[in-house]
């Protein structure tokens, strides 16, 4: 069994060494850990500090900047591990949980598994209150239509056996990919649970890049995906 980690990247030059050697130590359960980093057109240096990594990592440089959406597609149509999981590149989510997010999958109770920044015991960061009300809003409104009760749609790390990602059409190419995932692994009826994981949240200051126009965009894809596609 493999385990195809996928690292989508954007201007991360002072966190993508860090990262990268986070997940090489991580342990995984015991399995084969493949590491497929998706550069989606950096322009801060990132590219070059990724050459480093060329001969133990596949790398890919995407040619134009999409977003995450994009990057991800890309990074799912080359992995070959049995089960896949995306990990972010801005140090937000610890590789040493990868254990609680594989245990549901490794025992065959689960095809699909996300974590959540709001369950569970482990450390949290705290910031924003309005990014946290606005991730409240998200998940419920997307678990109206879903008919999930999920408590944290929008988190980064998400875990899929390689036939769910095969039997989903992705389209979206920024972050409208949680909803757009979220709702298709829904109309599947895949098995999904949900974990508790640690999450050091990071400032606008410090790099985070997600906007009030991706909250704008998530609500059309939950419309979007539950109710016309």
């Amino acid at each position: 069994m493999k385990l195809s980690i996928i690292i989508p990247v954007y201007n991360e030059k002072a966190s993508i060494a860090q990262i990268i050697k986070w997940v090489e130590d991580a342990q995984a359960g015991g399995i084969e850990k493949e590491i497929i980093i998706v550069d989606d057109c950096s322009t801060d240096g990132t590219r070059e500090e990724l050459k480093k990594f060329e001969s133990r990592h596949r790398v890919i440089y995407r040619q134009k900047n999409e977003g995450k959406g994009a990057a991800l597609r890309e990074g799912f149509s080359v992995a070959s591990g049995d089960i896949v999981l995306i990990q972010d590149a801005d140090l937000e989510y610890d590789p040493n949980d990868y254990s609680l997010l594989l245990k549901p999958i490794l025992e065959n109770k689960a095809d699909v598994v996300y974590g959540s920044r709001f369950m569970g015991h482990l450390p949290h960061r705290t910031l924003y209150f309005w990014h946290y009300l606005g991730n409240k809003f998200l998940t419920t409104f997307s678990n109206i239509f879903t008919n999930l009760n999920l408590t944290d749609m929008e988190v980064g790390y998400k875990v899929f056996k390689k036939e769910v990602l095969k039997s989903i059409n992705l389209r979206e190419n920024r972050f409208g990919f949680e909803p757009e995932i979220t709702a298709k692994i829904a109309k599947g009826n895949w098995r999904i649970f949900e974990v508790g994981i640690s999450y050091s949240g990071r400032t606008y200051r410090e790099g985070k890049k997600i906007k009030f126009k991706d909250a704008v965009r998530a609500v059309w894809c939950v419309l979007k995906y539950n109710l016309f596609n």
